[in-house]
């Protein structure tokens, strides 16, 4: 995928590329694309693997939700797992923000990878089963030092909601080149949580494939 940046965030003028494996979805998340979008590709889907057909309703349902979420967060870039395993749903998210470097009070904040994570907080299971997060940097190939966290973590619902949903999550803060108050984010998520260990690595690997361009 390409983009522009153009978003509800504050705007980047470059373009950014980011790859996904080729059984994943890619498409229009704005609320005015979607919809036809997405029909066109489970067809399209479908007629390629036409044992998928039984499921048709269930993977467009999913992905109609996933890229509601995806552009009600703010989002740019939605690349998206939607698979059905002897009847069991998997399915996954990378998502792509461009976010302000400020608090909540308007305050810059540094865009340093090493700044943004120490301000990150870890987050130590109590017992087995809990939410957990660790916080790292990595270096991504012909980008740079990005700062990361990566656990199993309670994500709201949906803005506002008070209600929690349990994920695999990684979250890249990557600095936008010629700017001071600008990151991209590069967010992967699935409810999957018996393959955290996996999606970690997806997420690792596909977030790996991020350039400006």
């Amino acid at each position: 995928m390409t983009t522009d940046g153009s978003s509800r965030q504050p705007a980047y003028t470059a373009g950014l590329s980011l790859s996904v494996p080729e059984s994943w979805w890619e498409f229009d998340i704005r609320p005015e694309g979607r919809g036809s979008t997405i029909r066109s590709l489970v067809e399209e889907r479908i007629r390629a693997n036409p044992e998928i057909a039984p499921y048709r309703d269930d993977m467009t349902a999913m992905l109609r939700k996933m890229a509601k979420d995806a552009h009600d967060s703010g989002a740019v870039y939605l690349g998206c797992m939607a698979e059905n395993f002897d009847g069991v749903p998997l399915s996954a998210t990378v998502t792509v923000s461009i976010l302000g470097a400020k608090n909540q009070q308007g305050v810059a904040l540094s865009t340093d990878p090493r700044a943004i994570a120490e301000s990150l907080r870890t987050i130590t299971p109590r017992r087995e089963g809990d939410a957990w997060r660790k916080v790292t940097t990595v270096d991504i190939p012909d980008v740079g030092p990005a700062a990361r966290t990566y656990g199993v973590e309670d994500v709201p619902v949906a803005q506002g909601d008070s209600r929690t949903l349990r994920m695999v999550l990684t979250q890249t803060y990557i600095p936008v080149p010629g700017t001071t108050d600008q990151v991209v984010l590069v967010s992967g998520a699935s409810p999957v949580l018996d393959l955290a260990e996996a999606f970690h690595d997806v997420f690792d690997a596909v977030t790996g494939t991020f350039r400006f361009v």
